[in-house]
């Protein structure tokens, strides 16, 4: 009889565990998994040839957003370079068949050359998908559910920045998630005579089933930044955090239920494009400019008394990541340098394993399918490189287009967009899924 008790108490607490672990496998938001960049995938080739390619689907606009996925169901945000009319699409993960589209029609403006009127990544649950783009004027939030029916939108109001919108939503329980850095320092004189103003930055939060705001958190306003947050569980026990990054707030966390600040240390100047990350009980971000002579990456201990651990400038032994996320293995944190370079660092110490030259560059963030990691450089070549303590370049994938856009994997299969200036369009790209 005690037998059977343990063995139906151990069946109730698997089928309870069940859905918060096939939900951690969905490539729901800005890098998959909490933004760690992670897969424990087996059926994504390092090398590959035309027969490991499952399908190429032309999608109308560009972008350098990324893909998602939720079960079969792959979404994305793309617009056209020219009128910024936006579309929202899904597509098939196995076929590649777009299965449905949504056109919302807007108006241009002035973009950082690297930009695009869609450069952030929706979010998605079982339920819904959440996009978000903005126009100096209005910034729109919206959700819809998995078959292209809208269900929701809310106007943010207006928007302030020279470069272009890039928040991109993230889901935590029942809540909408996200980061609205705007700009408040240096504004050009085309925008102060166009009748812009500094721009004022929040943290939001919403249900996700009605749209309704539940909290709003007013942070510094200096530079926009682009980090989309992740939750933190702290080593040592406690509720969860929600850990972003920004010039004015430095590394900061929140009650993701109310928007209450826990903690902030202000160690960033400059702006914060990439999202933080954790590794070795620490939180790692980095800051920088387009110049990339100051940019630097700082490890920090969160809680009460907040704390450096270490910091890394820009030498001739080690570069600091401005736009590629930072991607981690145990207590390793590899770094893709923009410009031509990648190194690994111990999480807990700071210590450089390598430092080695790429003769590349990279825009979109890496992720990493077991102990490989995978980074498209910008000309739509996929590096292959071993996810050790010796630098190792196991492969360079050609996928025939460039790209700026970080990959998503989901069902086995890694997905990569691509782009064309020449016709403007984007292209989905399938790789793996077949058994070694």
């Amino acid at each position: 009889m005690k037998s059977r008790r343990l063995h139906a108490t151990r069946l109730v607490l698997a089928c309870a565990l069940l859905p918060s672990l096939l939900t951690a496998q969905e490539w729901s938001r800005f890098r998959g998994p909490n933004g760690t960049g992670a897969s424990e995938a087996t059926t994504i080739p390092v090398k590959w040839n035309d027969g490991d390619i499952n399908w190429r689907t032309q999608l109308p606009g560009i972008g350098h957003s990324s893909p998602i996925a939720w079960g079969n169901k792959l979404f994305l945000l793309s617009a056209d370079p020219k009128t910024a009319t936006r579309y929202v699409l899904c597509v098939d993960s196995e076929t590649g068949d777009v299965l449905w589209q949504r056109d919302y029609k807007s108006l241009p403006h002035h973009l950082h050359a690297r930009s695009s009127f869609a450069s952030s990544t929706p979010g998605t649950d079982a339920d819904r998908v959440y996009v978000a783009w903005s126009i100096p004027e209005k910034t729109t939030l919206r959700a819809l559910d998995h078959t292209g029916t809208e269900v929701w939108t809310r106007d943010l109001g207006s928007w302030t920045s020279q470069h272009g919108y890039g928040a991109s939503p993230i889901v935590y329980k029942d809540l909408l998630i996200l980061h609205n850095s705007q700009q408040a320092n240096g504004l050009k004189p085309q925008q102060t005579e166009s009748g812009q103003k500094p721009g004022r930055s929040f943290m939001f939060a919403f249900e996700t089933g009605t749209g309704k705001e539940v909290w709003r958190k007013e942070l510094k306003s200096m530079n926009v930044c682009y980090s989309v947050p992740f939750i933190f569980s702290p080593p040592q026990g406690g509720p969860d955090e929600l850990v972003c990054t920004s010039t004015g707030n430095g590394i900061f966390s929140l009650d993701p239920l109310t928007g209450e600040e826990n903690w902030s240390i202000d160690v960033f100047k400059m702006r914060t494009v990439n999202s933080p990350i954790t590794a070795g009980g620490l939180i790692f971000g980095t800051n920088g400019s387009g110049a990339y002579s100051g940019n630097f990456l700082v490890a920090v201990r969160g809680g009460h008394k907040p704390e450096v651990v270490f910091q890394l400038k820009n030498s001739g032994k080690f570069k600091a990541p401005y736009v590629p996320s930072l991607i981690a293995y145990g207590d390793l944190v590899f770094c893709l340098y923009d410009r031509g370079f990648a190194s690994c660092i111990d999480s807990k110490t700071g210590k450089i394993h390598w430092f080695e030259r790429t003769n590349t560059s990279f825009n979109g963030s890496p992720v990493r399918i077991r102990d490989k990691i995978y980074i498209a450089d910008e000309e739509g070549i996929v590096w292959v490189l071993a996810a050790s303590t010796k630098y190792q370049v196991l492969a360079k994938n050609p996928l025939g287009n460039p790209t700026r856009s970080t990959p998503a994997v989901a069902s086995g299969r890694i997905c990569f967009r691509t782009y064309s200036d020449s016709e403007p369009f984007s292209q989905l790209v399938s790789i793996g899924g077949k058994t070694p």
